[in-house]
C-alpha cells in the first residue's frame, strides 16, 4: 500500500502497511483483481469473505487477487500531499491498473471510503464516466449484504453480485477472462454478459426497464408495467464450497484474531428486525468432520491459539456439544482455546460452558434486545424472565465473571415501560452474579438503536426520531451509569444514515458524493465521523436523510429494494409484520415451515448437520481419523510429570519492513511461528495459560536489531539446531533466528542482565553530533529527577558522513530511553532517523553478549 521507502514509523499503527505476511500470496496472472474492503486492515482482515475470495480466485490458473484496504487519516494525507495513489498490499499495484475491483459492502457507513478509494486509486467516481473513458478502468463490482438494496451506490458500481459469492465470484471472473481474450473490448458487452449471470445487478443494464415473467409488483401508474427482480445467488452445501485453512496471518492486531470456522450459515430464528436471518436464509450447516479438518488443517497452517466457531446463532447448530468435545479431546492439550458468538438464552447449558472453559474462559455475551416479555413477543425473540434467569445462574455457576448484554432501542411498538424494564435486566444479572460468585462481575452493555432494514418484517417501519432515541438513551444512561455498569452505546447520529442508506434510492448517492467531497469517509469510526458535514451536504443538495429513514411504507408501495428477490416473499414479511402487533411468536422454522416463499424442503435448501449416533461417547473416532499428525502428537501434561522444562536462550535478529513491528507483534509472531513448528512450548498454569517466554529490552516501533534475544522454556527432548532450522522455516522475512543454546535456570534473566546498548544510526546531518561530544553535561528532567544524559552515552563513532554507532549504558536504576537521547544527539525527531541496534551486552566480570558461552551459562544435565 506505500513505498518501501516510506517511514511507516510516523504513521499509527504501521504494521497495517507493512505486507509479507505468513500465507500471503504473491501471485501474477492474466486476470487481476483487488479485493477491496472500504475499512483499515484491522476491520477488513477480520472479514471472513474476503478470507474465502482470496481462496478462490488464487486457486484459479488465469486469476490472482491482492488485497486494498482505507489508509488511515494520516497516511491517506501523507499520499496525497506526494501524489501517490494507494496500492495493493501484495505487489504494491496501483488501484487503477487491476483489471477488477470488488468492494465489499458490509457496512452502509463505508460508503464514502469506497468513493474515497476509487478517488485515492485513479480511478473516476462513476460507472458512466468511466464506461466513457478512453481509459481502460477496471470493472467495479461489489457485494455483501449491503447490496440487497444497490440503489444508493448504483451510480458508482458497474455490477452488483447478490449473495452468496462463492460461485458467482468464479463465474465473473471467468467472464471476465474470455471477454478479454475474445470479446470486442467495449465495456457495454461486458456489462450485458453479466448481466446473464444470476445474481448479479448491473445497473446500466437492469435500470433500463423491460418485462420479467414475474408481475408480484404491477403498478399500473409506471409507464413500465414491470420491474426486473435480480434473484440472490446462494450454495446449497457448505462443505461442498471453498474455504481457507491457511489464511493469512497478520501481523498486527486484528479485530477478530483467531481462526474462524463457519458452522452454518444462515438463522431459523426469525427475529423481525433482523436482516441477515432473512437474506442468509436457508439455514446450511457445515458436516462435524469438515469443521475438524478445517480446524486442524488452520491449527497447523497459522499458529493461532484460539478458534470460534461463527454463525448467525452458533448455538442452534445442531452438533454443537459434540463438536465442541471433539475439539477439546483433540487441542486443549496444544492449550488452544473456542469461543462461540453470542448465544441466545435458551442455548447456554451447563455441558457446553463446561467445555467453552477448558482450556480458557473466553468472553460471554448474551443479547435480549428488549426489555420486556412483551416487546421480545413483538421482534420475535423467543425466552422469557426465567428462562433469562436460568441462563445466567448457569453461566456465573460456571465460574464467568465478565458478561456483555446487548439492547436495542428504538424498536416498533416500544414504550417507556420497556425501556424501564431494560435496567431492571441488568441488575437481575449483577444480583444473580453475586449470589453465585465471590467476586466482582464485569457487566458491559451495549445500547443500539434500531435500524429498519430493507427484506425484513420490519422494513415498512421508520426509524424513531433523534431526540426519541437520545431521550432513552439518556434515561439509560443516567440509571446504568449510577450503579457503576460499563456502557457502550451506537452514535444515533450514525444509526440515522445507516438507516437512510439502507432504504434510500439512487437519489441518495448524490449526497453520499457531496458528503465525500466535504471531506467524509470512514464513516463508522467516531474519532473521524463528522455529522457537521453530513449536514453540509444535505444543505447543497436538499436531500435530508430523515426523509428516507423516518419514512413509513404500506404493503401497496414498491420499495427501492424491491429489484432484489431475497427469496423470502414480500406477503410473509408481511405477515410476520401483523403477528408483531399482534405479539404473536413464529416458531423455529426447522421445527415448522413458516412457508417464506423459499420452499427450502421441497427443493432440499436446508443442509442439517449430522453425526452417526447421538449416543456417541466423546473420545470415539467421532470425526475423520486423520488428527494423529505431528501438530498432536505432544503430550505436554504427559511429558511435564517426568522431565524438568528446558531453558533455551534465542539470538534473532528483527529487520527490514519486519522493524515496524511493536513489541506485543513480535510476540504474537514468534510465539505463532513455534507453535506452527510444532515447537514443544511449556505454558503457565491457572486461567489464562500463556508460553513461558521472556524477552530482553524491546524495541521501539522502526527499531531495527541484529541480535536481540528471549529466553524460551521447552519440554524435553529439544534438538536446538533441528529446531532452529524448523522455526526459521517458518517464520517470515526480516525475523531470523541466528542461534540458540540450553542455559541454565540459574542464568539471570535477560531483562536484569542486559544494561548495555549499541546502535547504528543514520542521518542526513552529523554536526548536532559534533556538538554532543564536546558537552560534558547535557540536562533533561524525568518525573522530576534531572538527568545527565552524558553519562549515559559511553561511545560515539563517526564512521561516515550518514552514520554513526553509538553506545549507551543504564545508570544503576535508570534506563536509557532512546526518545529522550536521540533528539538532543542528532537536533531531529526520532522518526527521521534510521536506527538499527547492532549488540546487546551486560557485565559478568566484562562485558558479554547474552549468548556468551561461559562454561556457567551452560545447562548441565
Amino acid at each position: 500500500m506505500v513505498s518501501l521507502a516510506m517511514n511507516l514509523s510516523s504513521f499509527r499503527r504501521p504494521s497495517r502497511y507493512i505486507n509479507n505476511e505468513i500465507n500471503s500470496i504473491h501471485k501474477e496472472a492474466p486476470v487481476k483483481v483487488a479485493l477491496a474492503f472500504p475499512d483499515v486492515y484491522e476491520i477488513g482482515m477480520s472479514h471472513l469473505g474476503l478470507k474465502i475470495l482470496y481462496k478462490i480466485i488464487n486457486d484459479l490458473p488465469f486469476a490472482s487477487a491482492e488485497r486494498v484496504f482505507s489508509p488511515w487519516i494520516d497516511l491517506e494525507a501523507e499520499l496525497k500531499a506526494k501524489g501517490i495513489p494507494i496500492t495493493s498490499l501484495e505487489f504494491g499495484r496501483p488501484l487503477k491498473d487491476f483489471d477488477i475491483v470488488g468492494f465489499s459492502l458490509q457496512y452502509e457507513l463505508s460508503y464514502t471510503t469506497v468513493l474515497n478509494m476509487l478517488y485515492l486509486g485513479g480511478i473516476p467516481l462513476k460507472s458512466e464516466e468511466r464506461a466513457n473513458s478512453l481509459y481502460s478502468y477496471p470493472l467495479i463490482i461489489a457485494g455483501g449484504p449491503c447490496t440487497v438494496n444497490p440503489k444508493p451506490m448504483s451510480r458508482f458500481i458497474d455490477a452488483f453480485l447478490i449473495g452468496d459469492g462463492e460461485d458467482a465470484i468464479r463465474e465473473v471472473v471467468e467472464l471476465y477472462y474470455n471477454w478479454r481474450k475474445t470479446g470486442d473490448s467495449k465495456k457495454e458487452s461486458l456489462f450485458k454478459a453479466l448481466a446473464e449471470i444470476e445474481g448479479m445487478y448491473v445497473p446500466s443494464v437492469h435500470s433500463s426497464k423491460f418485462k420479467v415473467r414475474s408481475s408480484e409488483f404491477f403498478n399500473p401508474t409506471l409507464n413500465t408495467q414491470y420491474l426486473t427482480r435480480i434473484k440472490r445467488r446462494f450454495i446449497k452445501s457448505l462443505d461442498e464450497a471453498p474455504y481457507p485453512d491457511n489464511p493469512v496471518v497478520p501481523y498486527t492486531s486484528i479485530v477478530h484474531d483467531r481462526v474462524n470456522i463457519e458452522v452454518s450459515r444462515g438463522c431459523s430464528r426469525g427475529c423481525r428486525f433482523c436482516q441477515a436471518g432473512i437474506i442468509y436464509r436457508p439455514v446450511r450447516e457445515r458436516s462435524p468432520e469438515n469443521i475438524m479438518e478445517i480446524a486442524e488443517n488452520s491449527l497447523k497452517n497459522t499458529g493461532y491459539e484460539e478458534v470460534s466457531f461463527t454463525s448467525l446463532s452458533a448455538g442452534d447448530y445442531s452438533c454443537l456439544l459434540h463438536i465442541l468435545k471433539e475439539f477439546n479431546r483433540r487441542f486443549s492439550k496444544n492449550k488452544i482455546v473456542i469461543s462461540l458468538p453470542s448465544l441466545r438464552v435458551g442455548s447456554i447449558n451447563s455441558e457446553i460452558l463446561k467445555e467453552i472453559r477448558a482450556v480458557r474462559k473466553t468472553g460471554f455475551t448474551i443479547a435480549p434486545e428488549a426489555g420486556t416479555d412483551r416487546l421480545r413477543k413483538v421482534i420475535n425473540k423467543d425466552f422469557s424472565e426465567e428462562e433469562y434467569e436460568v441462563a445466567l445462574k448457569i453461566l456465573f455457576e460456571e465460574g464467568w465473571h465478565n458478561l456483555k448484554l446487548y439492547f436495542m432501542i428504538g424498536l416498533p411498538t416500544e414504550d417507556d415501560e420497556d425501556i424501564e424494564a431494560i435496567p431492571k435486566m441488568v441488575l437481575k444479572s449483577l444480583k444473580i452474579s453475586k449470589k453465585y460468585t465471590n467476586r466482582f462481575v464485569n457487566i458491559n452493555i451495549g445500547i443500539s438503536s434500531f435500524v429498519p432494514k430493507s427484506h425484513t418484517p420490519f422494513q415498512w417501519f421508520g426509524q424513531p426520531s433523534l431526540e426519541d432515541l437520545r431521550r432513552k438513551k439518556k434515561y439509560l444512561r443516567d440509571v446504568l451509569l449510577k450503579k457503576g455498569f460499563n456502557i457502550k452505546d451506537h452514535d444515533d447520529r450514525m444509526s440515522l444514515l445507516e438507516a437512510a442508506f439502507c432504504r434510500g434510492d439512487e437519489s441518495i448517492g448524490l449526497l453520499i458524493e457531496k458528503a465525500w467531497s466535504e471531506g467524509c469517509r470512514l464513516d463508522g469510526w467516531s474519532e473521524v465521523f463528522n455529522f457537521e458535514k453530513w449536514e453540509e451536504a444535505m444543505g447543497i443538495t436538499g436531500i435530508n436523510t430523515e426523509d428516507f429513514a423516518r419514512k413509513e411504507y404500506t404493503i401497496s408501495d414498491i420499495l427501492p429494494w424491491d429489484i432484489i428477490d431475497v427469496g423470502v416473499s414480500k406477503d410473509f414479511l408481511w405477515g410476520e409484520r401483523l403477528k408483531a402487533f399482534d405479539e404473536n411468536l413464529t416458531p423455529d422454522c426447522r421445527r415448522i415451515c413458516q412457508k417464506c416463499g423459499l420452499g427450502c424442503k421441497e427443493s432440499n435448501k436446508l443442509q442439517i448437520a449430522t453425526i452417526e449416533s447421538e449416543s456417541q461417547p466423546t473420545n470415539s473416532n467421532l470425526l475423520s481419523p486423520t488428527f494423529n499428525s505431528s501438530f498432536s502428537k505432544v503430550e505436554y501434561n504427559g511429558i511435564k510429570k517426568h522431565f524438568k522444562p528446558l531453558r533455551i536462550r534465542v539470538e534473532f535478529s528483527k529487520i527490514g519492513r519486519l522493524r515496524y513491528l511493536s513489541h506485543l507483534e513480535l510476540i504474537d509472531v514468534l510465539h505463532r511461528a513455534m507453535r506452527r513448528a510444532c515447537l514443544p512450548l511449556v505454558y503457565t498454569e491457572g486461567f489464562h495459560p500463556t508460553p513461558k517466554i521472556s524477552f530482553g529490552p524491546p524495541l521501539g516501533v522502526g527499531i531495527g536489531g541484529i541480535c536481540e534475544y528471549f529466553d524460551v522454556e521447552f519440554i524435553p527432548p529439544f534438538d536446538t539446531l533441528l529446531n532452529m532450522r524448523k522455526l526459521n522455516d517458518t517464520l517470515p522475512k526480516g525475523i531470523y533466528i541466528r542461534d540458540m543454546l540450553t542455559i541454565s535456570p540459574h542464568v539471570s534473566s535477560l531483562s536484569s542482565f542486559i544494561t548495555r546498548y549499541r546502535y547504528r544510526i543514520k542521518c542526513n546531518n552529523l554536526s548536532p553530533v559534533k556538538f554532543f561530544l564536546s558537552e560534558n553535561e547535557v540536562y533533561i528532567q524525568r518525573k522530576g529527577d534531572v538527568i545527565n544524559l552524558r553519562d549515559m552515552v559511553e561511545d560515539i563513532k563517526i564512521v561516515d558522513d550518514n552514520t554513526v554507532y553509538l553506545t549507551v549504558v543504564d545508570l544503576k536504576i535508570l534506563k536509557v530511553r532512546l526518545s529522550e537521547l536521540l533528539p538532543m544527539i542528532f537536533g531531529v525527531p526520532m522518526k527521521e532517523l534510521d536506527i538499527m541496534r547492532v549488540a546487546l551486552y551486560g557485565w559478568d566480570g566484562a562485558w558479554l553478549s547474552p549468548l556468551e558461552r561461559r562454561s556457567q551459562w551452560i545447562a548441565r544435565s
